[in-house]
């Protein structure tokens, strides 16, 4: 896991994911944390990763670090992204189309809760995962890429929204949600969704 969203406390909510995940999948999660967006912490744990999970938010990293995260990227490993990972690192925006298939372009203002709806009703990522409520401002994600597969839409009063999707990067599978609030990880059902994308994606 990479924690780098100071705006959304991402190394509190990823040890509480990490808690969960661990406690009731048998997975080991470990966690490289930023400190700052000019932080450089070595990456080198992505070499023996079985899925990469991406809770960062415009980080300055550059040279080796970022080529490692590229060539992950790169050989289609298995990614899960959260939330602000559709803009992950300021000097490869471009992961957000190329890999995640996203197209963000901002959020509407903070208003009343988001209220999500299923799309995929069979996919095994919501098996299980009973209907809750978000409470992050919507992103918008007007345009995503083809071949992409919308898993959950999000609804305001006045706009409505892609909110979570699968798809196929080099022939690795993708997950990404929009969701990710703090308030989301204190919502088992979120938690759990997130824990079956990545076990999905690692398949």
């Amino acid at each position: 896991m990479l924690s780098g969203s100071f705006e959304y406390d991402s190394e509190v909510s990823l040890n509480i994911f990490k808690r969960y995940i661990e406690k009731n999948y048998p997975i080991q999660a470990d966690m490289v944390a930023y400190k700052s967006e000019d932080d450089d912490p070595s990456l080198e744990a992505l070499d023996d990763a079985d899925v990469l999970l991406v809770y960062t938010r415009r980080l300055n990293t550059s040279g080796e670090s970022l080529k490692q995260f590229q060539s992950y990227c790169e050989e289609g490993r298995p990614i899960v992204g959260v939330r602000t990972a559709s803009h992950a690192y300021q000097n490869w925006l471009e992961f957000d189309k190329i890999v995640l298939g996203g197209d963000y372009q901002g959020h509407y203002g903070h208003g009343p809760t988001v209220q999500l709806e299923t799309v995929a009703t069979e996919h095994p990522i919501l098996e299980g995962v009973p209907k809750f409520e978000s409470y992050g401002s919507l992103y918008k994600n007007p345009s995503l890429r083809d071949g992409t597969t919308v898993l959950l839409m999000g609804r305001t009063d006045e706009h409505t929204e892609p909110v979570a999707w699968t798809r196929l990067h080099n022939g690795g599978r993708v997950c990404y949600t929009s969701l990710g609030h703090q308030k989301d990880f204190e919502l088992e059902p979120f938690l759990r969704f997130l824990a079956q994308s990545v076990l999905w994606v690692s398949k």
